[in-house]
């Protein structure tokens, strides 16, 4: 279902003097209207503070005729050079294949054809086998293929007699299958050769792109004498290179996963770098979608003396609106302010379009009623999957790109229908944090992930504190290094959600706009990689968890990943050193011993996912704990896998019950740096409460006040 009026921009990130530019499809009758805004708070729940998007039409306001740009999903490689390319005169076309949904309609795994006439040809897996179409001609196996089982397939054409051939043979046979098999036909006339470009994975259409994608994996495919395509070469990047004597070389459209395992794979090497030639193959899928490829609408400017922070370009016409949000961030060594709050952009774009599966009545209902942004993941598919999404044949979304409508990073989303309270998560939930600046009266900077992974720690070096927002999750090295480096060297950290710094993800200036994760051997997660595809084709790496490259998110943070619930939330309690002399500042005018039982996440400041302390881990010998939660139901909350060995058994020897937890703690670093760290997503939605007169709020202020030096008075 395509949304009436909805959009995305060319980046996430600009400074001043920089432009961005926006790309907008509008299904209404009438021009829409752009209007740039401040986003401050962007929880819709009327029982809070109510949205704040200020108005900045002074800066930028205009009108732009609507018109329908579509999203097209589906991976498939396309070879533009062999349009113009002369084919042999017999014909001879094979591949090796790996399907994944073989009962699908016709899937095609190599071809060269005109869509309008059809002629050409192609080598087409159906329900019925293997298939060759040459115009209006078709011979079929007869035969269905297994699922996930290699086959290598082939077709022939002989221009002389007429005869066409397609053939299917399992690389390994199975007792009591008969899935390999010959068949072969005769041509009422044949039309081979076609000015058109080849396509790998999928055929030219005359309505869009491509149609008839494959899912599976394809290796080596080649046409005899004219081109032989090695998916080995240029694994970290969207081309694909030709062997044969034409140099037919191609790109990949809509990102399809390399550094698969093919044919060849033993189970001998795990790293695909070690030995390509078992990662021969590319895993092609329908529902792909790297960049829409719309066109500008309109562009902005920063102007030289805008001040940094959080704006969204806002869209409407008629009854239909958008917003699309991007960050401007100040320039290199000149900050804005003393604060600067860390926006969560790997992880917003790991989590765009999370398809969650509850979009039911009850829950379009409280959008509608609140007023809350009005497409769901659920409803709209064709903008892409997030990568805690499953493909349509089973396998996991190993990437996620911003080239595209991002739903779920929008003020106003909810990704549940929370009963206790605004069901927000990632930007939307992290707003909590930056309308509570607002209301306290902090001047804050922002940068982004993408640009901490660029630019490195020069750029958190003038800031007395960072912040990061609800649930920091997913890091590149160069970010954790810059985060290290800067608390190493007297700066000051407030980690302020839970199960931050978890995943490690990959970038690749070869793919613009791309994350990488894969999801490796335990870990909370939706979908687990397949043995021996734990590398990242982007950059090499060995995937998975932080903590499986030995660097847990304890040792930046002092705390790390214990344990996952509901989404429900509960209370802290203070722990002795908390009311001791050297912390007892921290809980200045916080009234009660358990505190923050309370909030619009959940209902409670620690829920959800909760970290705790753990020296084994690399929590610091000086980390102090001030604060522990209490009172998760275990038939709510599970240790996370990695801590556990046995049905009630593990790793640190502490009970299940011990290890679901959050443990709020604080930590001295050398040349006067320090971490305030809370374990828990749902603390920020405690900020809001009451108006944000609460002890949550309070602690919190009283922690950035010290850390940023702002010498401000508490407001209530």
């Amino acid at each position: 279902m395509t949304a009436g009026l909805i959009g995305y921009s060319d980046r996430i990130s600009v400074r001043s003097g920089e432009t961005i530019a926006f790309k907008v499809s509008s299904a209404g009758p009438t021009p829409y209207h752009a209007m740039l805004v401040r986003i401050v708070r962007g929880d819709p729940n009327p029982d809070g503070p109510p949205p704040k998007l200020e108005d900045l039409s002074d800066l930028f306001d205009g009108r732009f005729a609507s018109r329908v740009q579509h999203a097209w999903p589906g991976s498939y490689g396309l070879v533009e050079a062999a349009r113009d390319a002369r084919l042999p005169a017999s014909l001879h076309v094979e591949a090796l294949i790996w399907p994944t949904l073989p009962e699908d309609g016709p899937q095609t795994v190599i071809s060269r054809r005109d869509p309008a006439s059809g002629a050409g040809f192609a080598l087409v897996l159906t329900p019925e086998g293997m298939a060759f179409e040459t115009g209006k001609d078709r011979v079929v196996v007869g035969k269905k293929l297994r699922g996930r089982i290699w086959y290598r397939v082939w077709a022939s054409a002989d221009p002389e007699t007429g005869t066409l051939r397609v053939g299917q043979q399992p690389l390994v046979r199975a007792f009591g299958t008969d899935d390999e098999g010959e068949a072969s036909g005769k041509a009422t006339g044949l039309d081979l050769d076609s000015a058109s470009p080849v396509l790998i994975a999928a055929e030219a259409a005359t309505d869009r792109p491509a149609r008839r994608c494959f899912n599976g994996k394809i290796e080596a495919p080649r046409v005899q004498g004219f081109a032989a395509w090695d998916f080995t070469r240029h694994m970290d990047s969207m081309e694909i290179e030709d062997t044969g004597p034409n140099g037919l070389h191609g790109r990949l459209l809509n990102l399809p996963t390399r550094a698969m395992k093919g044919s060849a794979w033993t189970g001998a090497e795990r790293d695909w770098r070690r030995a390509p030639h078992h990662y021969a193959a590319i895993h092609f899928h329908d529902d792909d979608l790297h960049d829409c490829g719309w066109l500008d609408d309109f562009s902005f400017t920063v102007p030289k003396d805008m001040k940094s922070g959080i704006y969204g370009m806002q869209l409407t016409c008629g009854t239909q609106r958008d917003v699309i949000p991007f960050v401007v961030r100040p320039q290199v060594g000149k900050p804005q302010a003393k604060v600067c709050y860390l926006a969560a952009t790997f992880t917003y774009q790991v989590y765009s379009n999370f398809s969650r599966g509850m979009y039911d009545d009850a829950f379009r209902k409280r959008v509608s009623d609140w007023k809350a942004y009005p497409h769901n993941p659920d409803e709209h598919r064709d903008y892409g999957l997030s990568t805690y999404n499953h493909h349509r044949d089973g396998s996991g979304v190993a990437y996620s790109s911003r080239l595209r409508p991002l739903l779920t990073w929008r003020p106003n989303f909810l990704s549940f229908n929370d009963e206790a309270g605004s069901g927000l998560r990632h930007l939307p939930a992290d707003t909590h944090l930056t309308g509570w600046l607002d209301r306290m009266n902090v001047p804050f900077d922002v940068i982004t992930d993408h640009d901490l992974d660029e630019k490195g720690v020069e750029l958190l070096s003038s800031y007395k504190v960072v912040l990061t927002g609800s649930h920091p999750e997913y890091h590149t090295e160069g970010t954790l290094d810059a985060l290290q480096a800067y608390t190493e060297t007297g700066g000051r950290l407030m980690y302020l959600g839970g199960n931050g710094f978890y995943w490690r993800v990959a970038l690749s200036p070869k793919v613009p706009g791309a994350i990488e994760v894969r999801r490796t051997e335990g870990g909370i997660r939706t979908w687990a990689a397949e043995p021996g595809e734990y590398y990242h084709a982007f950059d090499g790496a060995y995937g998975g968890l932080w903590r499986r490259s030995d660097r847990a998110p304890n040792l930046l943070c002092g705390i790390g990943f214990s344990s996952q619930g509901t989404f429900v939330g509960d209370s802290y309690r203070q722990s002795p050193a908390a009311r001791d002399n050297t912390h007892a500042w921290i809980f200045e005018g916080v009234k009660d011993e358990l505190f923050g039982g309370y909030g619009f996440s959940g209902g409670g400041a620690a829920g959800f996912e909760l970290d705790r302390l753990d020296h084994r881990l690399g929590s610091p010998l000086n980390a102090v704990v001030l604060a522990s939660s209490e009172g998760h139901d275990r038939r709510n909350f599970v240790v996370v896998h990695e801590e556990r060995l046995g049905f009630t058994t593990t790793i640190p020897g502490q009970t299940l019950e011990q290890l679901i937890r959050a443990d709020m703690t604080y930590i001295e670093k050398p040349k006067g740096g320090a971490v305030f760290s809370v374990g828990s997503i749902t603390y920020c939605g405690s900020l809001p409460h009451n108006k944000f007169d609460n002890d949550v709020s309070r602690l919190t202020f009283n922690v950035l006040n010290r850390f940023g030096e702002l010498r401000l008075k508490w407001p209530f």
